[in-house]
């Protein structure tokens, strides 16, 4: 059978640098097709090929059985080949209808917009993705995050895609929006597009993938039928070694409480949350979107105004940044590109961005003694540059991660709170990430980790705590805890057994 979508032997090379070193990769009509790798493994750069941002330099790509050059993203759409990027292109400012069309609006014959036809338009590829309780009108602004995920498939739909790359499509969305997404794309499947899924949530591609393809450094490793093939074989493929323990071993906490929160309440966020943090704890906390994780992790950064209730560490009230990191805590933001670098500048500046009130003598800065601090962070978390001076932007997402948790190490805290520490970064980057806590709770550092993959909670946290629309739900310790009582608290009910 003739493939929708076929590409041979492709190669990309930057400045000499060959990025790409002879992939292939097909799908069928009907099929959904898995790309797996590492980040850096060379997926985006593929899918910027078929995409029509990139040209390959050796290769070649067929569209049902034809050969293609594919001269710009325009021109990709015009085969029916459609992207969706894990940072939406939706304006928010615009409304549904208005993004759909956005550049290809639907004129009347004296010029004028015909606002009837394209709402028309719009509820029906709207209702393709199972969206009928918002109008063409609403605006962009007034989505949830799993709306404006629909809508990006809509708007490729409405072009008559046959193939559709969707990019990481679950990693902001909570389990339930992730299963109507997975369910969207078995009906898409059932309606003979081809898709390409990109993600490093392998329970997501044994639930809906019939076939893997993984790449590694920019090598093609090979294809395998989903049937065929078990995670910790997809793992191996992906990182040319076997991950047998994914979590390490637990350290042993102390039972010295160095935190306490009491009564805390922030207005239309958290209501009555209290909890301790033991010295050397992976305190971890659960719930679903909208929970209040995020808010939680402020609200102890002092980035959110208390109404009522208190935050001490080592009995110092904390109810500013300044007073949070003079006693110790430090947060890793969810956010690690619009809140926990500046991805314009150097890893070199990102590093040593809350550490020059530290190492500032009279306003004057000791280059000696950044450059140690620097050298240090980057030899310790392994971050992959060849140089501190590349801009962080340029990095894979496990090595900006590295650089954001190396940012707030130095500054020796005494409580660490991640928030999503892995969201995006691949299964080996995650190891690593997951041997940096075991390390700093083996020095007796707490933290908190806040995360939306339940396995992660089981594998890394001592005791967790669960949200439920801002309050305090449920606590389980580790030997009790399961992702059923996990989910059973975050949706407000009680977790038996």
């Amino acid at each position: 059978m003739t493939s929708l979508l076929a590409l041979n032997n492709i190669q990309k090379s930057f400045s000499g640098i060959k990025v790409l070193k002879g992939i292939n990769l097909s799908v069928d009509k009907g099929e959904i097709v898995a790309l797996l790798g590492e980040n850096g493994a060379g997926k985006s750069t593929l899918m910027k090929i078929i995409a029509g941002v990139y040209s390959p330099t050796a290769g070649d790509i067929y569209l049902n059985g034809n050969k293609v050059t594919i001269l710009n993203p325009k021109h990709s759409q015009e085969l029916k080949i459609s992207i969706i990027h894990q940072e939406f292109n939706l304006i928010t400012d615009l409304s549904i209808a208005e993004n759909i069309f956005l550049g290809r609006e639907k004129m009347k014959m004296n010029g004028i917009i015909n606002w009837k036809q394209m709402r028309e338009e719009t509820k029906k590829v709207l209702s393709k993705v199972g969206i009928t309780h918002l109008a063409p009108e609403t605006p962009i602004a007034d989505c949830s995050v799993a709306e404006q995920q629909l809508i990006e498939i809509a708007k490729a739909l409405s072009f008559d895609s046959e193939v559709l790359i969707m990019d990481e499509p679950t990693a902001t969305l909570n389990d339930k929006e992730t299963q109507t997404l997975l369910q969207l794309m078995d009906t898409l499947r059932e309606s003979g597009l081809g898709i390409i899924f990109i993600t490093h949530r392998l329970d997501e591609v044994v639930q809906v993938a019939d076939r893997i393809v993984v790449l590694r450094d920019g090598e093609y490793i090979g294809t395998e039928k989903v049937e065929n093939v078990t995670k910790d074989k997809m793992v191996s493929m992906m990182v040319g070694r076997d991950i047998t323990d994914l979590f390490p071993e637990r350290s042993k906490s102390s039972e010295d409480v160095i935190m306490e929160v009491k009564n805390l309440t922030v207005k239309n966020c958290l209501t009555d949350i209290t909890f301790s943090v033991r010295k050397g704890e992976v305190l971890g906390i659960a719930g679903l979107l909208g929970s209040g994780k995020t808010e939680l992790s402020k609200a102890l950064f002092g980035l959110m105004k208390i109404q009522s209730g208190s935050v001490n560490l080592f009995g110092q009230t904390i109810t500013t940044p300044k007073q949070a990191i003079d006693a110790g805590i430090s947060l890793v933001t969810d956010d690690r590109k619009g809140e926990g670098l500046i991805l314009d500048l150097s890893v070199y500046e990102n590093l040593l961005l809350p550490f020059y009130r530290k190492i500032a003598k009279a306003g004057i800065l000791n280059k000696g003694k950044m450059d140690a601090v620097v050298q240090k962070w980057v030899k310790a978390l392994q971050v992959k540059v060849h140089h501190p001076s590349v801009e962080v932007g340029t990095l894979s997402g496990g090595n900006q991660q590295k650089v954001v948790l190396g940012k707030w190490l130095q500054m020796n805290p005494k409580l660490l709170i991640l928030n999503e520490p892995t969201r995006g970064i691949d299964i080996g980057a995650k190891t690593e990430i997951y041997k940096i806590i075991k390390d700093l709770t083996d020095e007796g550092i707490s933290i908190i980790l806040i995360s939306s993959e339940m396995p992660e909670l089981l594998g890394m946290a001592h005791r967790t705590i669960v949200l439920h629309e801002g309050k305090l739900s449920g606590e389980l310790q580790a030997e009790e805890a399961t992702q059923e009582k996990i989910f059973k608290y975050a949706t407000g009910g009680e977790a038996s057994g």
